[in-house]
């Protein structure tokens, strides 16, 4: 199922639709504000491990991002971090970064891995923070790349719900989508690492 979501006002209706089949353990693919992804509810491991599956890796092996809409989940998921990084999450977030954070002890419950580490996202993107605000908690997502060598990432909703539509319970078009992941920072170690340089401004980190 295709569904179109206004990008800007997103309809109650289809976020509630989207909501009640993430809640049903499905698995969709969602616009973020970088890269269209594959994402499911938190709490729905069979759905985790049919995104693992459908990305071809073992889900104990699988470096997903929490995606939430704010900061309020981060002591939730996250062991304490230090004032000065929590003084640039703030300032930059909501955006297109993945802060790579100790994890708590929820996240193996979750997950059951015994990671130590999540991705931990708050995009800037109006339909996906409605689907996480009506759902009650965050979502887990990985990106969705292209099996074209010379075409990193998939823009058309359209055309990603054609070659994953048997595969996946829904696909959101909220528009078209970027061709630059997140910039992945590594928040774990005594000193801030950037791992991957992506769409989000490394200036502010240094």
């Amino acid at each position: 199922m295709l569904i179109n979501i206004h990008p800007d006002n997103p309809q109650e209706r289809y976020i509630k639709q989207v909501v009640e089949i993430l809640r049903n353990g499905g698995i969709g693919i969602i616009p973020t504000d970088t890269v269209y992804a594959f994402g499911c509810s938190l709490y729905q491991y069979k759905a985790f491990e049919r995104i693992a599956r459908l990305k071809g890796i073992k889900p104990e092996k699988a470096n997903f991002s929490i995606l939430t809409s704010g900061l309020s989940h981060l002591s939730e998921f996250t062991r304490p971090i230090n004032n000065n990084i929590f003084r640039i999450m703030k300032k930059v977030l909501p955006g297109p970064y993945t802060f790579i954070l100790p994890a708590s002890k929820n996240i193996p419950n979750i997950f059951e891995t015994k990671k130590k580490t999540i991705g931990f996202r708050v995009p800037d993107n109006k339909i996906l923070s409605s689907i996480i605000n009506e759902l009650g908690h965050p979502i887990v997502s990985t990106s969705i790349r292209s099996d074209d060598d010379f075409i990193e990432y998939i823009t058309n909703a359209e055309l990603i719900f054609e070659e994953y539509e048997n595969l996946v319970d829904f696909a959101i078009d909220g528009g078209a989508g970027g061709i630059e992941p997140s910039t992945i920072i590594d928040c774990t170690g005594d000193e801030i690492e950037i791992i991957r340089e992506g769409k989000g401004k490394i200036d502010l980190f240094f």
